[in-house]
């Protein structure tokens, strides 16, 4: 999604704002959504408490990530509307969306990456089978649709099918 998001920016509204608006207003709602409100408090809750108590060495890293989930989600919602400004007031405020848009997919796949990289790969050494299994179980229940593993739930089928349809190619399989 970030980087989908940063290739519409980089695309621009073209000869169809409405559509360009439209996809990427989405694009944020999801973000906002999913792992603001459903994938990060788990995080939060269940995983990172385990991995430290494995690996105090690691309450650094974690300390950051939950700052960055405490802030992810005022972020986000600064990005919407910065982008609802852009939409409203018109091209004047294009570079501040610009800017805070590259500035964020930059913060958060710095985030990732430190999941990824750091809390992850010691979570595999340090958490047990049972803890595995309840950890998998929590996160299953909101199943992100668009990592390909899961099906779309329901009460998110249409938001991703807007992203996909409207987006245009090769974002989505929307008008060019």
């Amino acid at each position: 999604m970030l980087r989908s998001m940063t290739m519409m920016v980089e695309h621009g509204p073209g000869d169809n704002p409405e559509q360009f608006f439209d996809v990427l207003r989405a694009m944020l709602f999801y973000i906002d959504e999913f792992p603001e409100r459903l994938h990060h408090p788990k995080e939060s809750d269940l995983l990172f408490p385990r991995v430290v108590r494995a690996s105090p060495s690691l309450m650094a890293a974690v300390q950051k990530l939950e700052n960055d989930h405490i802030n992810g989600e005022k972020a986000v919602r600064e990005l919407q509307h910065l982008l609802l400004a852009w939409e409203l007031l018109g091209e004047p405020r294009r570079p501040a969306f610009v800017a805070e848009c590259n500035r964020y997919v930059k913060f958060y796949l710095e985030h990732m990456r430190l999941e990824e990289t750091v809390i992850l790969p010691e979570a595999e050494k340090v958490l047990t089978p049972a803890e595995w299994k309840e950890l998998d179980a929590a996160f299953e229940k909101n199943c992100d649709p668009l990592a390909g593993k899961y099906s779309p739930d329901p009460a998110y089928d249409r938001l991703f099918t807007r992203i996909v349809m409207r987006a245009p190619a090769p974002i989505g399989l929307g008008d060019a």
